[in-house]
């Protein structure tokens, strides 16, 4: 007598064309909801990024006051955690997702959280740019901040870096081959006469 054993995000072959398709709705949702939720983490970067200060010295020049450049690391430090934190919780949220458990999940976890940190890059850079609009008249003496930016684009990866890696830990710490996905069903058939 042999035993088959399912492989880990594989359903049984019952239904195979409907399973597929409820995972990849699943993973649908997944992205949307992490592109949604990061747009929103956007708009609290955007409204707590600190700005640069510059003091005008000419008609085209200014210079940075004492102490004012480290701004510029905070501002993508702060999105650096913001983008680690996302990537952690939806990462978690979706490995909460029992019945759907997978490669479909995995696959749009990572997509959702990369470009889930594009659109908080996005929101997060218009919304600074709103709180910190352009001077067109500078005086000389006259201080003056800077839109806070991210500065690299690396700075995108810290999203789905955490996103990934902590659905690893989590897929590697689960007793079961199947990763506790739990086999629906189908639905016994009235019999007919």
């Amino acid at each position: 007598m042999t035993t088959q054993t399912q492989l880990p995000g594989r359903r049984a072959s019952t239904g195979g064309r409907r399973a597929a398709s409820v995972e990849v709705r699943s993973a649908a949702r997944v992205v949307a909801g992490v592109v949604v939720t990061s747009a929103l983490a956007g708009i609290g970067w955007g409204l707590l990024a600190p700005a640069q200060h510059f003091l005008v010295v000419s008609s085209g020049g200014a210079t940075s006051l004492t102490g004012e450049s480290t701004h510029q690391f905070d501002a993508v430090a702060l999105f650096l955690c913001l983008g680690a934190i996302l990537g952690v919780l939806s990462a978690v949220a979706v490995w909460s997702i029992r019945a759907y458990r997978g490669v479909a999940q995995v696959i749009g976890l990572v997509l959702g959280s990369v470009v889930g940190a594009s659109a908080a890059a996005l929101v997060g850079l218009g919304v600074a740019q709103l709180r910190f609009p352009g001077v067109d008249d500078l005086e000389v003496g006259q201080i003056v901040p800077a839109t806070p930016g991210l500065g690299t684009v690396m700075a995108l990866i810290a999203q789905p870096f955490a996103a990934a890696l902590v659905y690893l830990l989590l897929v590697s710490l689960s007793p079961r081959p199947d990763l506790g996905v739990e086999s629906v069903a189908p639905a016994a058939e009235a019999p007919r006469r």
